[in-house]
Formats: structure tokens, C-alpha cells, sequence
């Protein structure tokens, strides 16, 4: 990990920008990682296993979480799903590890952003500043109303989302990208764009859209094997139909489309 002191300028105030919790039980990761994020005007607290991660998230909840993968005694994954019980809360995690099959689970586990170590920590404040823009942002603005069609509803005030009536548990992200697809029915997005326009990056793993396209399909499809709602649109991403008639895609096919190119990252390429 980059231990290089960041440019000189004058530090905001401390904890102006929000709390963020840190959990790693690595104390030369954490010292950095916690340095930097006071520096940045983060009021931060730090835990060095799952259990007291959950106590102090109950304790004091905090307004971001930057989570290890590899804990002792309960992992990440499951830290992670414990404080989702309790509401939404943006997290990235940490991983010692570039495998597909551990960013594929931390971002189906509802993590918002994964960093692979070793890592830069002054772009991990740079992902922390993102995460927590793009969440605050997602408060609705004032009069923004209800969001309906296919069988599904969303109430951008309430952050509550439907399919027949029935509630559907969403993530942060995933309620975000739904209501993003249903304020623009019948038009493809590519993965570039709906990372911009759903995550606020201008840069990025593109299998972040991937993985959560295909979880929420999972949720609101009435079969996710064969999308009739999120369709793949050959050549270009993605695509929300709001008249449901007609076969779906199957999903081996929609694999196979170039909105759903292959998650990992070239060899020797840079995964952010």
C-alpha cells in the first residue's frame, strides 16, 4: 500500500464531511487508512474484527463503512449483511485478493464500491468522497413524485420499491439504478453510462453494473433466467421494457451480448 504523505492544504474541519467506520485487522493498514480519512475531515473510528465492527456500527452508525474482506472470527460478507439488516449504509470493502469470486460476492452482498489491496490511499479517499456523494445524492429533491410501470412501483421519498404490491428489499444502489431505468423506459444505456449516471463515476470496473444488474433482476424479474423487464440490448448495455409481452432473453444469450463482456479485468490492467 502507498504510504506517501498527500499534498500539503489546509485540512478541513474534522468530521465535517461524515463518519466513517474502519475495519481492519491489519494495524498498519488501518493506522494509513484512518491518517488519511481524519486528514481528508472525516470523524473516523476504527474495529479490528466483525464483533466490534457491529458494536460500534450500533454504537455510533456511521455514515460510510470501509470494510476488510478477511476478519477474524466473521468475515466481511457477513459483517456486511448484519449492519444491512439494520438499514441501507454505503460500504467498501477491502480485499487482499483481485478474484472475481470475491468482488462478484462483496458487491452482491450489497458492498457499494470494492478496493483491492494493495492500494492507493489517497484514492481510497477519492472512493470514499464518491460513495458518499452519490448516496446523498440520492435523496429525492423536493416534489420528486412516485415512479411506476411493468408491475413496478418506487416512492423516491420513502425509498420504497414494489413489484405487484409486493415489497422488493433493495440496495442502496440497486433502488438507484431501478429508478434511473424507470425515469427513461425504452431507451439502452451502456455500462459506461449507467456508471456515470447511476454511480457518479467517470471511471470504473464495469462488472460493478454487471453484477447488479444481474441482482436485480433477480428481485424484480418474474423469471431472471429468461429478463422480460431488464433486457440486454446486443452491442450497446441495457435496456428497461415496460411492456413485458414477448419471450425473454435467456440469460446464457444475454451473457453473451457486449453489455455483459467478461467481468474480469485484463491481466496487468487497472482495476478501479
Amino acid at each position: 500500500m502507498e504510504n506517501t504523505p498527500p499534498a500539503r492544504h489546509p485540512a478541513p474541519a474534522q468530521g465535517a464531511r461524515g463518519r466513517v467506520l474502519v475495519v481492519d485487522d491489519d494495524p498498519t493498514v488501518a493506522e494509513v487508512v484512518v491518517g488519511y480519512l481524519h486528514r481528508a475531515g472525516y470523524t473516523v473510528e476504527q474495529a479490528g474484527d466483525g464483533p466490534a465492527a457491529l458494536a460500534r456500527f450500533a454504537a455510533h452508525r456511521p455514515d460510510l463503512v470501509v470494510l476488510d474482506l478477511m476478519l477474524p472470527a466473521m468475515d466481511g460478507f457477513e459483517v456486511c449483511r448484519r449492519m444491512r439488516e439494520h438499514g441501507p449504509v454505503p460500504v467498501i470493502m477491502l480485499t487482499a485478493r483481485g478474484d472475481e469470486e470475491d468482488r462478484v460476492l462483496g458487491l452482491e452482498t450489497g458492498a457499494d464500491d470494492y478496493v483491492t489491496k494493495p492500494f492507493s490511499p489517497r484514492e481510497l479517499v477519492l472512493r470514499v468522497d464518491s460513495v458518499l456523494r452519490r448516496s446523498r445524492a440520492a435523496a429525492p429533491a423536493a416534489g420528486a413524485g412516485p415512479l411506476s410501470g411493468g408491475g413496478l412501483s418506487l416512492d423516491p421519498a420513502a425509498r420504497q420499491a414494489c413489484r405487484d404490491g409486493h415489497g422488493l428489499a433493495l440496495t442502496l444502489r440497486e433502488f438507484d439504478l431501478l429508478a434511473f431505468l424507470l425515469r427513461h423506459p425504452g431507451k439502452a444505456f451502456g455500462r459506461e453510462e449507467l456508471m456515470r449516471e447511476v454511480w457518479g463515476w467517470d471511471f470504473g470496473d464495469l462488472s460493478t453494473v454487471t453484477v447488479h444488474i444481474r441482482r436485480l433482476r433477480g428481485k424484480v424479474e418474474t423469471d431472471p433466467a429468461r429478463p422480460r423487464l431488464i433486457r440486454t440490448v446486443w452491442g450497446v448495455g441495457y435496456r428497461l421494457d415496460l411492456d413485458e409481452e414477448g419471450p425473454g432473453t435467456p440469460v446464457d444469450a444475454d451473457r453473451a451480448g457486449a453489455g455483459d463482456r467478461p467481468v474480469v479485468p485484463p491481466t496487468g490492467g487497472r482495476s478501479r
